[in-house]
């Protein structure tokens, strides 16, 4: 159950609303969206609604019916918008297309330098990059940790881009959120529901990519627990699902694209990176997810592929990341949106 408090709601009835639900047996978690108040609960209790929605400063009672709540059409049926970076960054939803970029792994500085120049020559508007990686070997490098969290940072503060890098363990969620402007929860992480939580209480936007063998009402009720959290800025991102065929490395479901946008208000990106694995399918699968109605693209590139320490094999050179920019723009425009374009800014040295 879900009391949406108007937006001029003072304290006082705030804390009145919560006094209700403690009488009702419920314990209520206060929450934020788009500059309301929300207060939440996990559980039902027989009239609790009828009371909350006769109480000062309610402005209507959201009675779920089922598991998917806040996530839900039912509870908003205009699309949301995630601002990322404060008011010169970016916004995922609306009318805008925004397409992230950068390396899977940050290894180095003069990588970052080299591959930032790239993306952001290209119209990127906001950067990528992992300083934790999680990995299927425990051989495989496994990113550079806090370092590379201070090499994200540097490049934030050298081009005025927003950037989002993964968070793997509950315990490294706050110093992440220092760093960053925006926590991604990967696939083998978004069931992770400890990590869920701790990541929906930081105060950041959330992109949360699909597990590779999730359903959609499964990847859906993972964005539930970070909104129950009080997260209004939750992100959904469609990267790949396990199949029988190796042509590709996973299989990117487009039609989840639109069925998740049917079912939430929530913005909903595209990785034909990480589902693809081919550089070259990274062009048409982009240009697909644009057309199917996504609202951005999350997009691996290097400068040096063959060396690269994390999925090169799948990574686009600047010039590759360039000209699939190049394409894209008439098949968004094409779909009655723009892309999204950072304000104009010179690039400052290391």
């Amino acid at each position: 159950m879900i009391a949406v408090m108007s937006k001029d709601a003072t304290p006082h009835q705030i804390a009145h609303v919560q006094a209700l639900l403690r009488q009702s047996g419920l314990d209520p978690v206060i929450g934020e969206f788009e500059g309301a108040t929300l207060v939440i609960t996990e559980n039902e209790a027989p009239g609790a609604a009828g009371v909350l929605e006769t109480a000062t400063g309610v402005e209507r009672v959201v009675d779920g019916q089922g598991a998917q709540q806040l996530t839900s059409r039912d509870f908003r049926s205009a699309d949301s918008r995630v601002a990322v970076g404060g008011p010169d960054g970016a916004v995922l939803g609306g009318d805008g297309f925004v397409v992230i970029a950068g390396p899977c792994a940050v290894e180095s500085q003069d990588q970052m330098t080299g591959v930032v120049d790239a993306v952001v020559a290209a119209g990127a508007a906001m950067l990528r990059g992992g300083a934790f990686k999680p990995r299927t070997s425990p051989y495989s490098f496994q990113g550079l940790g806090v370092a590379g969290l201070a090499l994200l940072a540097e490049q934030r503060s050298r081009t005025g881009l927003p950037v989002v890098t993964e968070v793997v363990t509950p315990q490294d969620v706050e110093r992440v959120a220092e760093e960053s402007d925006m926590l991604q929860i990967g696939t083998r992480n978004m069931q992770n529901f400890a990590l869920l939580r701790e990541a929906g209480a930081s105060g950041r936007p959330v992109l949360l990519k699909r597990g590779m063998a999730a359903t959609i009402e499964e990847w859906l009720l993972a964005a539930e627990y970070l909104m129950h959290m009080g997260n209004g800025g939750v992100v959904l991102c469609e990267r790949g699902i396990r199949s029988f065929d190796r042509s590709t490395r996973f299989t990117l479901d487009l039609s989840a694209v639109a069925e998740a946008k049917r079912r939430t208000h929530l913005p909903v990106v595209v990785d034909p990176s990480h589902s693809t694995g081919r550089p070259h399918l990274v062009g048409p699968m982009s240009l697909a997810a644009a057309a199917c109605g996504a609202d951005g693209l999350l997009i691996d590139v290097h400068t040096d592929a063959r060396a690269a320490l994390c999925d090169g094999a799948q990574a686009l050179s600047g010039a590759q990341f360039a000209d699939v920019m190049t394409r894209l723009r008439p098949v968004v425009e094409a779909v009655g949106r723009t892309l999204w374009q950072p304000r104009a800014r010179s690039l400052t040295s290391v």
